[in-house]
């Protein structure tokens, strides 16, 4: 079937001449976009680029500034781009004629802008930048790169003019540094004749300070004493007052108390007679008491005997009631011999005679409990009569002592009656003495308030003194040390001074250091990895989709279903189609190889390791579509179409993955061409064979995962066509 396969191909020139065309579709896709993109920057001098100079110039300390004019020298002298010098009309209406990419316009106010950087409000110089976006992006986008170190030359330039002005005014300064030096030497003398005054000044004004404290002191103590003896006055004043009240207010009481001495006296008289009464009758109570509690006791006895024999008389009612009931019982027998008449008139009242003796017997002991509690109440009673006889017995003791002491309280009150009435008679002079001393303390008190509000005056006077004095004193300290620091510091002045001239005369700038000042930092480059061009760049990319338009043309013009003769087999059918995909595959990448690597002169990183990359490549996407073409047919390469437009967004071969939006992300592992995408990377650029055989690896995966779903699509297919008339044959 392979050979058949070969032979119908060869005899077909319609099949031929395709295929042989189609061995080329790779190298004239990548081949093509790779030699029109290889090195676009190397044309950059053909891109026309109007330039209008309407600066008018300005004038910087005495020197004449043309910016524009330097401007557009140095860009002439770039070769950046086709750079032409033309009025502002002809740079219009050439943007608008599509003429132009791009007008650079230079204001007539530009070298003016640059004299303002120590003015109050400064102004940047501007350059107009007009792109014709329409006419062509990619060149506007290269514009606005220029035009960026177009603005880094310019600030190059006016920060070296602004230098060159810096160091002229240094070596200016550096003249006044010197004749500030001899002004400060001045003024260290006169610094060091003032700092001998003030220290003069300062002994002064600490005598005056320490007299000031003796004299605040003395009069500190002076106005606390006549404060404490105008307090103590005042004080005694108070006092003297109390005691003249209190001294009438005693007299008053001794003449009531006088008074009271007499009722005193008539009212003991009196008591001590009730006394001798009261004793009579304690006595005559005694005796009484002494009989009441042998009453009690025979009481008490008589209440025993008599719970004695309520107790018995309990005992024979419940004899009583229990004779009844055994009556009762042996009476049983000879009531049932009786008429009903008398049965029931004998049960009756033996009911009756029971009922009465249970009546007698709860009666009975109710009475014994009643005697009981009678005799334990009289037991009671005649203990606390016996109590009664001992308390009256010691109240009767407790007055006849009474009695006995009436008479010492009787000659006592008629003494306390007289010393009253001398009382009051002492307590009257008393009175009279303390209203004189009282007149006398007033006029105290208020001489000695005058004189304390004069001893507070001098002492807030003299605390006043003493403090601003210390002040005084403190400040000429302060002063001299500020003297002296100023007489060092205007020393150290005049070194420094000196110093600074000395250091502004070494200064001598020349263009080197103007462009230094201007420019201080370099930008050196050390990349890894290093990728020549744009199209060493951009081949993994071109190369794989190349490659996938290679396979999907080859499913077009060659059948890839349809067998050359009746197959045999479903393997040999497969084997007989892959045979000539195979051979075309890998003519196919070994053309776009040679193409790009030998006719465009790309430098790779291991040529063996590309070839082979480049093959597994083919090999991939000609099985991806050989599976879609052979299941689905046309509409199969619509799905591989698809395929590949997903491939082309998300495999990362031109911008970054993490640029393209996140939902596109996904698709960018689970589709072949990001392998074959880094695989080419690695073999062309980077060298990291690690990350190739994972990719390459990973394709040949999707390779035997797409044969295995063909061979299975065409077991299913010989099954349904062929296998009947296989078996028959």
């Amino acid at each position: 079937m392979i050979g058949a396969e070969w032979k119908q191909l060869f005899r077909t020139r319609k099949m031929l001449v395709p295929l042989i065309a189609i061995l080329f579709i790779p190298v004239l896709y990548a081949g093509m976009f790779l030699w029109a993109f290889w090195d676009p920057y190397a044309n950059m001098d053909a891109l026309p680029v109007a330039v209008v100079n309407s600066d008018e110039g300005a004038e910087l300390e005495g020197k004449q500034l043309a910016i524009g004019d330097e401007l557009v020298d140095k860009l002439m002298e770039s070769k950046n781009f086709n750079f032409q010098v033309v009025s502002k009309m002809d740079a219009e209406e050439g943007l608008k004629g599509q003429e132009y990419y791009i007008a650079i316009e230079i204001p007539e106010n530009f070298s003016e802008h640059a004299t303002t950087l120590l003015d109050e409000n400064p102004e940047k110089l501007t350059i107009i930048y007009k792109p014709n976006e329409g006419y062509n992006f990619l060149s506007a986008q290269i514009g606005e790169t220029a035009m960026d170190r177009i603005r880094a030359e310019v600030n190059e330039k006016v920060a070296s003019t602004y230098a060159e002005q810096l160091f002229d005014s240094i070596a200016t300064m550096g003249d006044g540094f010197g004749e500030a030096a001899d002004g400060a030497g001045a003024l260290h003398d006169g610094a060091s004749k003032l700092a001998d005054g003030a220290n003069d000044l300062k002994g002064y004004l600490e005598t005056l300070a320490s007299s000031t404290v003796t004299l605040k002191d003395g009069s500190d103590r002076l106005a606390k004493g006549t404060a404490d003896a105008a307090k103590g006055a005042t004080e005694l004043n108070q006092g003297i007052g109390t005691l003249a009240a209190g001294a009438k207010e005693l007299e008053a009481g001794a003449q009531q108390a006088s008074g009271g001495a007499t009722d005193l006296q008539n009212g003991i008289t009196n008591y001590t007679a009730a006394v001798a009464k009261l004793k009579d009758s304690y006595a005559q109570i005694g005796q009484k008491e002494q009989e009441f509690g042998q009453a009690v006791a025979t009481v008490d006895e008589k209440t025993g005997t008599l719970n004695g024999a309520a107790q018995k008389l309990t005992a024979g009612s419940k004899n009583v009631q229990t004779g009844i009931t055994n009556l009762s019982d042996q009476l049983s027998p000879v009531l049932a011999s009786l008429p009903e008449e008398q049965q029931a008139a004998l049960k009756n009242a033996l009911a009756q005679l029971q009922q009465g003796s249970a009546e007698l017997t709860g009666g009975m002991q109710e009475l014994s409990a009643g005697t009981a509690a009678l005799h334990e109440g009289t037991t009671q009673l005649r203990d606390a009569a016996g109590q009664l006889s001992g308390a009256h017995g010691q109240a009767l003791a407790g007055i006849n002592q009474l009695d006995e002491s009436s008479s010492q309280l009787v000659n006592g009150s008629e003494k306390l009656a007289t010393g009253n009435t001398a009382l009051a008679q002492g307590l009257a002079q008393l009175a009279d003495g303390a209203d004189k001393a009282q007149a006398g303390s007033s006029s105290l008190v208020a001489g000695l308030n005058e004189l304390n509000a004069g001893t507070g005056s001098l002492k807030e006077g003299t605390g006043t003194l003493a403090t601003k004095s210390k002040e005084l004193a403190d400040g000429s300290t302060t002063l001299t040390d500020g003297m002296k620091e100023l007489d060092e510091g205007t020393l150290t002045l005049q070194e420094k001074l000196k110093e600074a001239n000395e250091t502004a005369s070494e200064v001598n700038p020349n263009e080197k250091t103007y462009d230094m000042a201007a420019a201080p930092v370099d930008v050196d480059k050390e990349g890894i990895n290093e990728v020549p061009n744009y199209g060493t760049g951009f081949a993994p990319y071109f190369l794989s989709l190349g490659l996938f338009v290679g396979a999907l043309l080859l499913s077009i013009v060659f059948p890839l279903v349809e067998p050359a003769i009746h197959p045999t087999g479903a393997f040999r059918w497969l084997a007989s189609k892959v045979s000539v995909l195979a051979v075309v595959g890998l003519i196919q990448a070994l053309v776009a190889v040679v193409i790009i690597k030998y006719g465009l002169g790309m430098e790779t990183v291991s040529t063996p390791l590309f070839i082979l990359t480049a093959i597994i490549t083919s090999y991939t996407f000609i099985a991806i579509v050989q599976m879609f073409v052979s299941i689905f047919g046309d509409p199969g390469r619509f799905m591989a179409i698809i395929v590949l437009i997903l491939q082309l967004t998300t495999s990362a071969g031109t911008f970054p993955l993490e640029l393209i939006p996140e939902p596109l992300q996904v698709f960018n592992t689970i589709l072949p061409m990001t392998y074959s995408v880094q695989a080419f990377k690695a073999a062309i650029s980077t060298g990291d064979f690690t990350h190739l055989w994972n990719s390459n690896g990973i394709m040949i995966g999707f390779m035997v995962a797409c044969l295995a779903l063909t061979f299975g699509y065409f077991a299913l297919l010989f099954k349904k066509r062929y296998s009947r008339e296989t078996v028959e044959a």
